[in-house]
């Protein structure tokens, strides 16, 4: 197999389970999500989002299903691959001795070590409200400010597939309305975008579709299509109580 392709959209998600011991965590899940599109994930603690998430950027191996990136089956998600990844775990992990700028400045480095182009910091924390808190160091930031700045992070390499374990955690109405600003202009420019979270108001005005993890399988799902996101939004309510 190889981790070469032109583009690494769509997301094809197959038969993936794992064990943790004797207790199954992920029991044959499928999924998929389509350049252009956001997928939500929805599921209760536990239910094994993160894990599912930490195969599908390789940091966890599977005991069993495959995964396809651009219709390409991969044995083992390589370095090749994660430079076309985004994610964003659901704790945010920066250099607290570096000022927002710099921790983004050492990311750009790191990909143009490797031949990789990365966006300029300085648009990026404009991007996500840090301007004015460009310089302080990050151990300095508030949990949002935090979760701000790995976002901007994760967009700096422009994703083809961009994974976020609850984004909204933390963020500010204003901060949540410039992350879906953000996604809606990823979404655009042809990401593949997955998200979980438990904040059910705000996925429901970013996601084209939300699926439901449980019992260790994808159990269900609902699609937007013409809803409002206040009709979509009770209309995952009601798909996750029925699980």
């Amino acid at each position: 197999m190889t981790t070469a392709t032109a583009s690494i959209a769509p997301l094809e998600v197959r038969g993936i389970s794992l064990r943790f011991g004797r207790r199954p965590v992920l029991r044959g899940v499928d999924l998929d999500v389509a350049p252009g599109e956001i997928v939500g994930l929805v599921g209760a603690n536990g239910a094994g989002k993160t894990t599912l998430f930490q195969i599908i950027t390789g940091l966890a191996d599977p005991d069993g299903g495959a995964l396809r990136f651009g219709g390409v089956e991969v044995l083992r998600v390589g370095l090749e691959l994660r430079a076309k990844l985004g994610y964003v775990t659901h704790r945010p992990q920066v250099y607290a001795g570096l000022s927002a700028r710099e921790n983004l400045e050492l990311y750009a480095a790191l990909r143009a070590s490797a031949g990789l182009a990365t966006l300029a910091a300085d648009p990026l924390l404009t991007r996500f409200g840090l301007e004015g808190a460009s310089d302080r160091p990050a151990a300095t930031f508030s949990r949002g400010m935090a979760q701000r700045l790995v976002l901007a992070r994760a967009l700096a390499a422009r994703p083809e597939l961009l994974l976020l374990d609850e984004p909204f955690t933390a963020l500010d109405r204003d901060g949540r309305a410039l992350l879906a600003e953000a996604l809606a202009e990823e979404r655009s420019r042809g990401a593949a975008i997955l998200l979980s979270s438990h904040e059910i108001d705000a996925l429901a005005h970013v996601a084209d579709r939300v699926l439901f993890l449980h019992g260790g399988v994808i159990a269900g799902a609902v699609t937007r299509g013409a809803q409002t996101a206040e009709t979509f939004a009770q209309a995952i309510l009601d798909g996750w109580r029925q699980r």
